[in-house]
């Protein structure tokens, strides 16, 4: 079975007026009209072809590359035909070192957006470029045409399918140690539904190290304090998502099914604090409406004990990553979500651990190079768990160091999990893995307990 086309994509419902008058108005997603014709908003739906479609490419040991990444589409569900569409950076893992693999859910309002299409085609190709990450980018059903939970299943049938590592290029590529769930807004709101199920009995053979959530689409039956200023026309300007349709989107997605009180949009906080990953990442846009909520969403997640990384990005909006991706404060994010992605990219002084000769310090990637003056100094502190970044190694901060071996792809990085890791996995560097007890870079018991 082929990968199905999504119906944000030159179907007969996207685009054009509809005439009459507005019975839904989902704007800037979607708007319904009496007569039954839905108006889907959102035009950057332009199909992108993969670079790879044929199975002779995916059995390829290095696929070639368009602009350093390789694509290729897969069926993830047989019986619904949801599909998927992988990246693979240029190089696959560079030797025996295997990527993160990244789900990625797409955002949308759960109504429109493809993973096939030119802006979230875009998104996750620069994702697995600059984390250095296999990526899933699911093409999950959209609602109406298929109400919610049908997005849900499908992003499930995608967890299965990427940890069953039946695909060539998940099974030669990826690492199955370092599953992370991604996305935006409504996107964040599947990979946090797709987390709370693997929380069950269904996901007791899944291991989910981390989530990455952008802008989530988290909503309720009553407004908070920074909502109702916005409905009340006491801002500056107006958020891109008004209060109001908010109200009227979960009810319409569900198909009339459930209302704002539904804890798959409104999770409570022992659902939060218990879902199974390691670390999150949990973005907010200053203007965003849906900024308050996800704050308290990450407040959730400490509480539950877990490493929780909040970046809020001022002056912006809802989902402006994606629409300017050029601009510095999306470039920041990107950022700091591959650095989340792969420990590579953060940098952390370690009392016993020497990399450079004159500076004790274990420096992964250039996203940190690139945060840092010419002379290693830091431009600013990093935010983490709403303070500075720390590394519990006997000093009280971390430094971003901008030295010429920073620059390598050096990687070794335990998190959360400790010895049990390195047991099971050993460590990830440039030639690929190190045993327990190599002396590459003369890492003592203590440097191992670093929290990535």
């Amino acid at each position: 079975m082929a990968p199905r086309s999504s119906p944000a994509i030159g179907g007969a419902s996207a685009g054009g007026g509809g005439g009459g008058r507005v019975a839904v108005d989902l704007y800037p997603f979607l708007r319904v009209y009496e007569g039954g014709h839905i108006e889907r908003l959102v035009r950057s739906t332009a199909a992108v072809a993969a670079s790879h479609d044929d199975g002779t490419a995916a059995a390829a040991v290095r696929p070639a590359t368009r602009d350093g990444v390789a694509t290729r589409d897969v069926v993830v569900d047989e019986d619904t035909g949801a599909s998927a569409r992988l990246f693979l950076p240029g190089g696959g893992g560079g030797g025996r070192r295997r990527l993160p693999l990244v789900l990625y859910f797409h955002g949308g309002a759960f109504v429109t957006g493809s993973a096939f299409g030119r802006l979230f085609h875009r998104y996750a190709a620069s994702l697995a470029a600059r984390a250095g990450a296999l990526v899933v980018s699911v093409e999950y059903r959209l609602a109406p045409e298929h109400p919610l939970p049908a997005a849900f299943a499908d992003g499930w049938a995608a967890l299965r399918w990427a940890t069953s590592l039946a695909d060539p290029w998940v099974a030669r590529y990826a690492d199955p140690m370092r599953l992370f769930l991604a996305g935006e807004s409504a996107g964040a709101t599947i990979a946090h539904n797709v987390a709370a199920r693997a929380a069950g009995p269904d996901g007791d053979d899944i291991d989910i190290e981390g989530m990455a959530l952008l802008q989530p689409c988290f909503w309720g039956a009553r407004w908070l304090p920074s909502e109702e200023e916005a409905a009340a026309g006491r801002r500056d300007e107006p958020p891109m998502l008004a209060p109001g349709r908010l109200d009227a989107l979960w009810p319409y997605v569900t198909g009339g099914a459930a209302g704002n009180d539904d804890p798959r949009i409104d999770p409570p906080a022992e659902d939060v604090s218990s879902l199974p990953c390691r670390r999150a990442l949990v973005a907010v846009a200053e203007k965003d409406v849906l900024s308050e909520r996800g704050r308290r969403y990450a407040a959730q997640l400490r509480g539950g004990g877990r490493e929780v990384t909040l970046v809020e990005s001022e002056g912006e909006d809802h989902c402006f990553h994606l629409y300017r991706p050029a601009r510095p404060s999306a470039v920041e994010l990107m950022d700091r979500v591959a650095q989340f992605i792969s420990p590579a990219s953060s940098c952390l002084q370690a009392e016993e651990l020497q990399l450079h000769g004159r500076r004790r310090t274990l420096c992964h990637g250039n996203a940190a190079a690139a945060a840092a003056t010419p002379s290693g100094a830091p431009r600013r502190q990093l935010v983490v768990s709403g303070g500075p970044t720390t590394a519990k190694l006997g000093r009280p901060k971390t430094k971003v160091c901008g030295g010429p071996a920073c620059k390598a792809q050096t990687a070794l990085c335990m998190g959360p999990r400790g010895m049990g890791k390195a047991q099971r996995h050993g460590f990830v560097g440039m030639g690929g893995p190190i045993k327990s007890g190599t002396n590459k870079y003369s890492v003592s018991s203590a440097a191992l307990r670093v929290l990535c």
